[in-house]
Order: C-alpha cells, then structure tokens, then sequence
C-alpha cells in the first residue's frame, strides 16, 4: 500500500504551549509505514491558512492541525475545500472540537489516533462569508474574545479572571432570531450557534448537539444576575445545560440573527468584527476528519 503524505501545521504560540519538540514527538511515534511526514510552523494569524492551500493543491493527502479551534479553522476550511484529511493534535487553551471528538490531549495518543487512520465526516457551518467547525457566537463571549486576543495568560484561568472582570459592566442585548422560518426576539447574554457540544475545557453549552445530524444548534444564555453564574458554570461543566433555565436551545439548518449594533462576534474563539445582520447555515458531512475508533460510531 502506498504511503499517505501527511502534513503537520504547528502553531507555536496556541495555548501558550512550547511545541519546539513536537516534530520529534511525531517522529518517536508516527506509523512511518503508512506515512511521509512533513512539518511547517505557523509564522503569523493566516498563516495556517496559506500553508494549508498550498499543501492541498499538492501531494498531500492529510493535513494535521497543531493548535487550537482558531488553528483548526484556519486549517480545516482550505481542507474542506480541496477534499483533503483533517487531522488533530490538540495544543490550544480549550480543544472544544478536539475535546468532542475524544481526541487525546496527550500528543503521543492523539498520534496513535493519526496512526489508525479511521476517517469519517462532520458537519460544517458558515456564519456569514466565514467557516466554523466547533462554535460561532456573538454577546458577551465574543466581546470576551476580542479582549482576551491580547492576554498572555490563556488558559482556563486566565479566561475566567477576565470574564469575572468584563462581566460586572456588560450590558444584554436584544436579537431578532429566526431558526428554519421561526421568529424569535430574545435579550441574550450570549448568542452561540453551536457545531458540537462544547467551547473547550469541557465547558458544555448545547449537551445534545451532533456533528453529523445536518442541524445547528442555537445556544441562547438569557440576561441573568451575577450571583447565578456558578450555577451556570455548574451546567456547563456538568453537560446539563438544556436542564437550565438560563440557557434556550433551538436547532435548525437555516439561521438568520439580527442585532441592534455592529460588534464583536467569534469564529472557534477567534474574535472577529461584524455588522448587524448575521446569516447562519450549515453543510452536513463536509469535512473529512481524523476520529479516534469508537468515535467513528457515535458521532
């Protein structure tokens, strides 16, 4: 059987992780008579991207993202297109997508993933002319995103201290959604449009969502006062969200939402701007991806 090219992406700086010895990593344990490896670093925000279009249109049949979702994103979409494999090791601050699809956090098993080759198809989403693979979102984790770009220290803790510290002056707005030609006006907290389950570390908005069942699911967190956040938190890490009465879950393929002004809003927790109209849509089964043998199954 001939070998697959494989092509490793490796963001340096996601999750704020030394990943100077990852290639050697690879090397201790990829299964070199199924493989050709290859290696690039990451160099600027876009980069992932252009190697990723430039791998594509080569010789290569699995492009691998070292990083975090934002890395992910950028890999995946040039992926998606060209047909190609996706693979993941997971170095980010949160791994939502990675952490949902059970792929290890250790780098060694999450090699042995690559090494099985079991490949199936996910879904895919588009919020406005951008592709998302894990979570889209607007309200106060976007503006939280936007703030959080620039603080060296990532990681679950660090994004809790800033949110406490956003939160006490953040104002709900109001958004006119519509779900499948359903109206909706709701004052949120957040809007998310979720893929999978999860926006990393285990910290589960929509427990039931599937990346294979062709829906997205609308994640609505309504204004609350600020002593229910633990109990938010609670849901969250306990997957029990859809129990809560805090949080709103509408699934459809076909999303529209509009909001009083242009503002922050986040591609798998990359911060971006946008205006005031949102258009929501997904792709079933677009994705080719890298599961781990039981996931194949039940995703």
């Amino acid at each position: 059987m001939a070998k697959s090219n494989i092509l490793f992406i490796i963001n340096p700086i996601s999750g704020g992780k030394d990943k100077l010895k990852i290639p050697a990593i690879i090397d201790a344990n990829l299964d070199r008579s199924k493989f050709n490896p290859n290696f690039s670093f990451t160099e600027y925000v876009g980069h992932a991207a252009e190697i990723a279009e430039e791998a594509a249109n080569k010789n290569f049949d699995i492009i691998v993202a070292v990083g975090g979702d934002g890395t992910i994103n950028e890999i995946a979409a040039k992926v998606m297109q060209q047909q190609k494999i996706l693979g993941i090791i997971p170095f980010g601050s949160g791994n939502g997508l990675a952490r949902f699809l059970k792929i290890p956090m250790n780098t060694a098993k999450a090699i042995q993933v690559l090494n099985e080759l079991i490949v199936t198809k996910i879904d895919t989403g588009t919020f406005n002319d951008k592709f998302f693979f894990n979570m889209a979102g607007m309200g106060f984790d976007a503006h939280i995103s936007s703030v959080f770009v620039g603080n060296k220290k990532r990681g679950l803790t660090g994004y809790f201290k800033l949110g406490l510290k956003e939160m006490i002056n953040y104002k709900p707005e109001t958004y006119h959604i519509r779900v499948d030609g359903v109206g909706y006006t709701r004052t949120a907290f957040v809007v998310s449009v979720a893929n999978s389950s999860q926006y990393g570390n285990n910290a589960h908005v929509s427990p039931h969502a599937s990346v294979t069942d062709g829906l997205l699911d609308v994640c609505i967190i309504k204004s609350f006062p600020l002593y229910k956040i633990p109990l938010l938190a609670y849901h969250m890490l306990n997957a029990s969200t859809d129990k809560s009465d805090l949080v709103e879950i509408i699934q459809g393929k076909e999303i529209q939402i509009t909001r009083v002004d242009d503002a922050a809003i986040h591609i798998d927790g990359e911060p971006y701007f946008m205006g005031r109209e949102i258009e929501v849509t997904i792709s079933p089964l677009s994705l080719n991806v890298i599961v781990p043998a039981a996931m194949g199954v039940i995703i």
